[in-house]
């Protein structure tokens, strides 16, 4: 049986119904927490998703017309309702504004399109002021032309709210897709994200509220408030003592504050949306350990640069689980109001909480002039990304700016967001300010190294995600690599992090299980279909499936596999993890029907076309497998896998001249793409143009420097007795 070529599925996060008893859930809160309430009602939490009304909508719908490339939007109002007509591919069409979707510094707006989908409409309200180059229409891809027949449409599935929004902008939200009918039936709770997102459902604490409504303040040693002494004990607090640089956490304990490992699983709620994750179940349950309701995406490229930063939006936990704030115990309210999510402080003062004003506040620390841009602690440890055109998000790993590392990794540095210079030019300053331009560890730099593409031997690797001077988090995406970059793995290899305390740990052996060969993966690895949480049970088993395991626990880990896939089955990535499971074991028809479902509700998506067409050619299905990979071209005509493939087919057809024209345009569409420039020389050799196939990969050594170009380079020079190529290859060596 042929393997089926295996794509890694995007990371993705995830109507409509609202029963009465919960349409405005704060209602049973206000009562007694009429603060908090008024707080929240003024946070983006309490907009992050409405009906459209007056009172809600913030886009100017006057007669507003705006024009971007192919597509024409006019907003208007009829009825009382917020309408828009817009035309693309020569067809105008009216559309009803059903809800608002968030409020600053963008509003968005949801479209009903049938079969219970919620779309995002592709353009939206940039909200900020006038002044800062808002109140506007904005096209949310501003640089591109998304026609039809484009994955990012805005009808197709990756603007789809109910899959890729709805879980975290509503409260008790269920996606219910039916893969029968390939509809959604999904519900929410309430609206947005309410009291019960975070608190969970409070209704015991409502009615023991009701039955007690004074406390007793004679078992209150601190009369001074309302908290019991077990719950100001919980709390604790941040404290600077006599000499200290940076406070500590200290609890009470016998009525004096001492050092005390702090409890932050609460956590876990906030991370359960401000996380790039793919989800394990339907909807989220704040009272859940985040492990059990999703796999958290690591820090690999190309959402990370490769000492850390943030590169694409990911939502802050990556980030932050990296940081030494984290490591320290500190939390989210810390710094953010837990009910506004605006922060406590502004300015330095919010890190003045816990950083001495005296080392840390003032010229001698920040070297820039006191209220000037550079001297704000977060401009240079917290540096700004844009996302969506204008949503600037601050990153989270409270990093120091290393300029040798973005020399060398071209990962961004703080201090050129400011200063147009270079990085040896700031390592020049450092050096003069503090003594030293970095003050990474030799374990942090080799990280960066390994995460920008140094060859290691497995041992360096495996020392590093052992290195306990690195976060967790970094020690987690190593040991996730390894699949990568070593060609097999060990039990020895993998049995410590198998065991390990740390969760993350243990899911990245899970991960990283694949390398392990067949009599290995069934000693040690075995372990893991029992572990405490479904992510890591989840990972085991994928890397499980075949090998003849019958135990409850297998069982039981391969059901929670197939619903975390069940429930993606609205987009292509959800039907081709399927379709791979049901081939491992044996159901080449269930396969079959997954990969094509998966055509018919993501037809842009280019993987599902590319399996179905191996799966035919598994079983000498020739003229199913063009036609697939035919469908596939027209449908995604500038996939050079598509062309790559249909390349093979015709090798094995023997349509040599056809299969080298189709790698050819290969090449054109990923000139970086190694492996397309290689067969292209090979199709061009066998067919006896190889003084063209030398030319070619020349050509290709301008766009990628790759060793088996280079090598095959000197192989063809050598096979022509062509003297001054061979030498120009081996001086590429």
């Amino acid at each position: 049986m042929s393997k089926l070529v295996i794509f890694i599925a995007v990371f993705f996060l995830f109507c409509l119904n609202i029963p009465a008893a919960y349409a405005a859930d704060e209602d049973n809160c206000v009562s007694c927490h009429a603060k908090q309430v008024n707080e929240w009602r003024a946070s983006d939490h309490s907009k992050a998703m409405n009906h459209a009304s007056e009172q809600t909508v913030i886009g100017n719908f006057n007669d507003i017309t705006t024009t971007h490339f192919s597509q024409t939007a006019h907003f208007y109002k009829r009825n009382g309702q917020f309408m828009v007509s817009l035309t693309e591919a020569n067809k105008t069409t009216n559309y009803t504004i059903s809800y608002v979707f968030g409020h600053f510094p963008l509003q968005q707006y949801l479209i009903e399109t049938g079969e219970g989908r919620l779309q995002v409409f592709p353009f939206a309200w940039d909200s900020r002021s006038k002044s800062n180059g808002g109140q506007r229409w904005y096209p949310n891809y501003q640089a591109e032309d998304i026609g039809e027949d484009d994955r990012l449409h805005w009808k197709q599935p990756m603007q789809n709210w109910n899959g890729m929004c709805a879980d975290c902008h509503s409260t008790g939200l269920k996606r219910n897709f039916d893969s029968e009918t390939l509809s959604f039936n999904s519900h929410f709770d309430t609206i947005n994200v309410s009291c019960v997102s975070c608190h969970g459902n409070m209704a015991q604490h409502t009615e023991s509220a009701k039955n007690k409504l004074t406390v007793d303040a004679s078992h209150n040693n601190y009369p001074h408030t309302n908290l019991s002494s077990e719950e100001q004990k919980a709390m604790g607090q941040w404290l600077l003592e006599k000499g200290d640089n940076i406070a500590s956490w200290k609890e009470l304990d016998n009525g004096e504050y001492k050092p005390a490992n702090r409890d932050n699983s609460f956590m876990d709620t906030c991370f359960g949306c401000h996380s790039l994750r793919s989800p394990l179940s339907d909807g989220i349950a704040p009272k859940e350990a985040y492990l059990d309701q999703f796999t958290p995406s690591l820090l690999i490229s190309p959402l990370y640069f490769a000492d850390g930063q943030i590169r694409e939006e990911v939502y802050i936990y990556g980030s932050f689980l990296q940081s030494r704030m984290y490591e320290a115990g500190v939390n989210c309210i810390d710094c953010h109001n837990p009910h506004t999510m605006k922060v406590k402080a502004e300015g330095n003062g919010l890190c003045l909480q816990c950083h001495s004003a005296d080392t840390y506040d003032g010229e001698k620390h920040t070297k820039h002039v006191s209220d000037s841009e550079g001297s704000q602690c977060v401009n240079c440890h917290m540096p700004t990304r844009t996302y969506m055109g204008v949503d600037a998000r601050r990153d989270h790993s409270f990093s120091i700016p290393t300029p040798h590392v973005s020399e060398k990794s071209g990962a961004p540095n703080a201090c050129l967001n400011c200063h147009d210079n270079d990085n040896k030019w700031v390592s020049t300053r450092l050096d003069n300010w503090y003594g030293r331009a970095s003050t990474l560890s030799n374990e942090e730099e080799k990280y960066v190294a390994f995460m920008h593409g140094e060859v290691m031997s497995k041992n360096e690797i495996l020392s590093l995600a052992h290195a306990k001077t690195l976060p967790v988090i970094k020690r987690a995406t190593v040991l996730s690599s390894l699949p990568t970059r070593v060609e097999v793995l060990s039990d020895r290899d993998l049995r410590t992090f198998i065991r390990n305390k740390e969760p993350l740990l243990r899911l990245a052996a899970a991960q990283a299980g694949g390398a392990l060969p067949t009599n290995e993966r069934l000693k040690s690895y075995l372990s893991l279909l029992n572990d405490k949480y479904k992510a890591v049970r989840v990972a085991a088993v994928s890397n499980l499936i075949g090998f003849g395991i019958n135990t409850a626990a297998f069982k039981t880990a391969l059901n929670e596999l197939n619903t975390s896939n069940d429930i993606a089955q609205w987009r292509g990535e959800g039907n081709l993890n399927q379709s791979l499971i049901e081939y491992q074991l044996g159901d080449i028809n269930k396969a079959e029907a997954l990969l094509k479902q998966g055509i018919k509700v993501d037809p842009y998506f280019v993987a599902n076309y590319i399996n179905l067409a191996e799966l035919y050619r598994s079983q000498n299905k020739a003229e199913l497998e063009k036609r697939t990979l035919e469908d596939a071209v027209k449908a995604v005509p500038n996939s050079d896998l598509v062309y790559y493939s249909l390349g093979m087919l015709n090798i094995r057809l023997q349509n040599k001249p056809t299969a080298v024209k189709l790698f050819k345009k290969a090449t054109e569409l990923a000139p970086t793409n190694a492996q397309n420039w290689y067969i292209y020389s090979l199709a061009l050799d066998n067919v006896g143009e190889t003084k063209k196939s030398i030319a070619v990969l020349k050509e290709s050594l301008s766009y990628v420097q790759d060793k088996s170009l280079i090598d095959l380079g000197m192989s063809l020079s050598q096979k022509l007795g062509d003297r001054e190529s061979f030498a120009y290859f081996r001086s590429k060596s």
